[in-house]
């Protein structure tokens, strides 16, 4: 109804805009809109992101869509729909109308007024609709896949089954803000799940599946019956086989009661040892160092991060870190845990034989893949529990779709080589990929290009690609965080590009590869003056793409 609808408002002249340009004006006093001219049409859609509020026109604009500059989300420009994630809601998506003298006129739904996020359109259950869809993980997969069914018109069954005792909530705040509580990490409230009739099983784990009878038995000696199924279990944070590791205070970080379990431990007297050097240890130790007396990271590589960011990017990391208060030590490890007769952790004992003092020790040093139920089920598992997809997410088994950490799937920024990623944001994408080919309307393709990003100390880090590499090439102010490394292999092509405090531009490579462009050391040299004119490879005869 046209009720529905706000005045038309002035917000700009439409020769304010060039050709492939975006930018933010103000709607009222508390909106702004971001409005968008590409191929001689104007848009307007919301100015921030639906994941945290990024202001949208400090981004990325594609063909068709505007990407985030802070962690990759992109949207449509011509509906506000969300087409890539992190994140779960839309944007606003304004009517706009250029008058003869250039003036654009735009007019808002007023309930978009109230709300900077939207919620797509969604179907709910019809009770005489027999077919039932089981997703089997309440990760971020499997949420996007719920929602993403019924906004696709699905009006069967949908039964989630979740092995943690919560709804599926946002697990990347856990060790970026320890403190949270469940309730705030939520994507959404028990009430929304029940309006859409998306039935969710809590506390409740699969324990054996049967692809050719079709069912599936649960930890609460339930069985289903599917017609269709998206796995999406995701991982266990994995001991390692140290003596004294099923000592007390021998914790593990993955699930928000492992948090929860974590700060019950806590106290200013602590020593706090972190074991590893990869994001979660990472997290874990800057997460809880203001809140304890000591905390030591201990790492067999001699600088953190060094399979995803290399030496000479860890080293700064790891002063970083040492200059924040934590004691680190690397190229050792941790030969045994010793306890007292409570069975308490009290020490660890390092390679060189060296022992420190620890109340609690936090292992971030692996994880393995949740599939064992589906051993003997019919579907192939690779030697790693991984599970082989193709371009759609389906398995070679009819009606089995896979997603999140545990798909072995196509990698569009990768040539389409398949590799299992155990990423937040490529996650969620699988959720809505899986769910678009398993209503059937049209085919969906696989077209991920992965997009990781973890805040240490107050400083972002963006990372986006995957693929060996053989060299790194660093630009701009490492010593001050604020530069860009890009990772190339044999090949002298750009396999992955990382930054710090220099947004937007691993938003822009994530782009440039979503469009199925390559860059290469060339590239980088091209343009002494200007290191980031590779990204001008964005827009093309003043058309994007």
């Amino acid at each position: 109804m046209i009720d529905d609808y706000t005045d038309p408002v002035a917000v700009c002249n439409v020769n304010d805009l060039q050709e492939c340009e975006m930018k933010s004006f103000e709607f009222n006093e508390n909106t702004k809109v971001l409005v968008v001219k590409q191929r001689d049409q104007v848009k307007a859609v919301g100015n921030k992101c639906t994941h945290y509020g990024a202001p949208l026109h400090t981004g990325v604009l594609g063909d068709g869509r505007v990407r985030c500059p802070w962690h990759g989300a992109c949207f449509s420009i011509d509906t506000g729909d969300i087409e890539d994630f992190p994140g779960l809601d839309s944007l606003p998506c304004y009517k706009v109308d250029v008058q003869s003298d250039g003036q654009v006129m735009v007019r808002a739904k007023r309930k978009d007024l109230e709300n900077a996020r939207r919620l797509k359109d969604m179907v709910k259950r019809d009770p005489n609709n027999s077919v039932c869809y089981v997703i089997v993980g309440g990760g971020p997969a499997g949420a996007v896949c719920a929602e993403t069914l019924r906004q696709e018109g699905f009006t069967g069954r949908i039964v989630m089954v979740c092995k943690e005792r919560h709804l599926p909530y946002d697990r990347v705040k856990l060790t970026k803000s320890s403190d949270s509580q469940i309730e705030t990490l939520q994507f959404r409230k028990p009430e929304f799940y029940e309006e859409y009739g998306i039935e969710t099983l809590l506390g409740v784990a699969a324990t054996k599946m049967n692809c050719e009878e079709k069912t599936l038995q649960l930890s609460n000696d339930a069985t289903l019956k599917y017609d269709k199924i998206f796995i999406a279990t995701g991982c266990t944070a994995s001991k390692p086989p140290i003596k004294g590791s099923d000592l007390k205070g021998v914790v593990v970080v993955r699930e928000y009661d492992d948090v929860k379990e974590i700060n019950k431990l806590i106290k200013p007297e602590t020593n706090l040892v972190c074991l590893g050097s990869s994001f979660i240890a990472l997290e874990a130790a800057q997460s809880w160092v203001k809140k304890v007396q000591s905390t030591t990271l201990v790492s067999r590589t001699e600088f953190p991060l060094m399979a995803s960011f290399g030496p000479v990017v860890g080293e700064r990391v790891l002063r970083l870190f040492r200059d924040q208060g934590v004691t680190s030590i690397m190229n050792s490890g941790i030969v045994e845990i010793l306890g007292n007769s409570d069975n308490q952790v009290t020490e660890v004992v390092l390679k060189d034989g060296t022992k420190i003092p620890c109340d609690i020790l936090i292992m971030g040093t692996g994880s393995k893949f949740n599939t064992e139920f589906l051993t003997g089920s019919g579907l192939p598992l690779n030697h790693n529990g991984s599970i082989d997809t193709d371009l759609y997410l389906k398995s070679l088994v009819d009606d089995v779709y896979v997603g999140g950490d545990i798909a072995n799937a196509p990698v569009y920024a990768y040539n389409q080589e398949r590799a299992a990623i155990g990423h937040y944001q490529l996650a969620q994408y699988h959720g809505r990929v899986a769910a678009l080919n398993m209503v059937g309307k049209s085919p969906e393709e696989l077209r991920a290009v992965p997009f990781f990003f973890t805040m240490l100390f107050g400083k972002g880090f963006r990372y986006s690609g995957y693929g060996a590499y053989s060299d790194v090439v660093i630009e701009g102010d490492l010593e001050n965080l604020k530069f860009v490394a890009y990772f190339l292999n044999e090949q002298d092509k750009v396999v992955a590009v990382a930054s710090c405090g220099r947004d937007p531009i691993v938003a822009q490579f994530a782009e440039l590869k979503s469009q199925g462009k390559s860059l290469h050391r060339k590239d980088l040299q091209e343009d002494a003056s200007d290191p980031v004119a590779w990204t001008k490879k964005l827009k093309v005869i003043g058309k994007c793409i």
